[in-house]
C-alpha cells in the first residue's frame, strides 16, 4: 500500500532489548504513512513468512547466534531474492554457527555495526527516513513532509548521543501504527493531545 509501510525485524531473543527500542522509535519519524511492524515470533506465535517476502524493509539484527526463526526467515528473503539490511551487535562472542553464518552473510552484503542500542537506534531511524526519502513518489509524499523529514533526518545524524529507556514496553512480535493525517480511525483510542480548536471548530 502506498499508505503504508511493511518492516519486518528478523532478531533472535538474545536482543530483545534492541526489538523492543526499534518498534517504539518507530513513531518519532515525522511522517504520515502507516507502519506494520512484524518482527522474529517469540513463544507460540506464528511465523509470518508471507511479511518477509514482502516486506518494504527488512532489518535482520544479530548477536551472538543463529536461531532458528531467524534463519527461516532469512531462507524465506532468499528465496524472494531480497537481502535485508545486516546489522551486527559489536563485542559479542559467537558460536561456531554463527560465525558460520557471519561469514556466510559477508559475501552477500555488508554487516552495519553498532556498539549499543542508542546507536542502532539512530541508524535505523536514519535508514527508514533515508526509505521514505527515496521512494517519496510511490509513497506520495508531499514536498512539505519531503523537507521536514530531510531537516530531521539531518538533525539526527549530527545530534549527541542520547541514553535509550529500557523499562518501558515495546510492540512485541507485531504492530500497527497508523497516523491520523492520512488515516481516520473508526474504533480504539487516539494518543496524544488533540488539537485546539479554531473558530471554525467553536461554531
Amino acid at each position: 500500500m502506498a499508505d503504508r509501510i511493511l518492516l519486518y525485524i528478523s532478531a533472535a531473543s538474545d536482543l530483545a532489548l534492541e526489538r523492543e527500542v526499534l518498534s517504539r522509535a518507530i513513531v518519532e519519524i515525522p511522517t504520515s504513512l502507516a507502519w506494520r511492524i512484524k518482527q522474529t515470533p517469540v513463544g507460540d506465535e506464528a511465523l509470518d513468512l508471507e511479511a518477509v517476502a514482502v516486506a518494504d524493509v527488512h532489518l535482520l539484527l544479530f548477536g551472538g547466534d543463529i536461531r532458528a526463526p531467524v534463519g527461516a526467515e532469512w531462507l524465506a528473503a532468499q528465496r524472494a531474492e531480497r537481502l535485508p539490511t545486516l546489522f551486527l551487535k559489536q563485542d559479542t562472542p559467537h558460536t561456531p554457527a554463527g560465525q558460520v553464518f557471519v561469514r556466510d552473510m559477508e559475501r552477500l552484503g555488508h554487516w552495519r555495526t553498532f556498539g549499543d542500542v542508542a546507536e542502532l537506534r539512530r541508524q535505523v531511524l536514519a535508514l527508514l527516513t533515508e526509505h521514505i526519502l527515496t521512494h517519496a513518489a510511490r509513497y506520495r509524499i508531499s514536498p512539505e513532509e519531503f523537507e521536514k523529514l530531510r531537516t530531521w533526518q539531518k538533525q539526527l545524524e549530527s545530534a549527541e548521543k542520547k541514553s535509550v529507556d529500557k523499562t518501558r514496553g515495546g510492540a512485541g512480535a507485531g504492530s500497527v501504527i497508523l497516523s491520523t493525517e492520512r488515516f481516520t480511525p473508526t474504533g480504539g483510542k487516539l494518543v496524544g493531545r488533540p488539537k485546539s480548536k479554531g473558530p471554525r471548530d467553536e461554531q
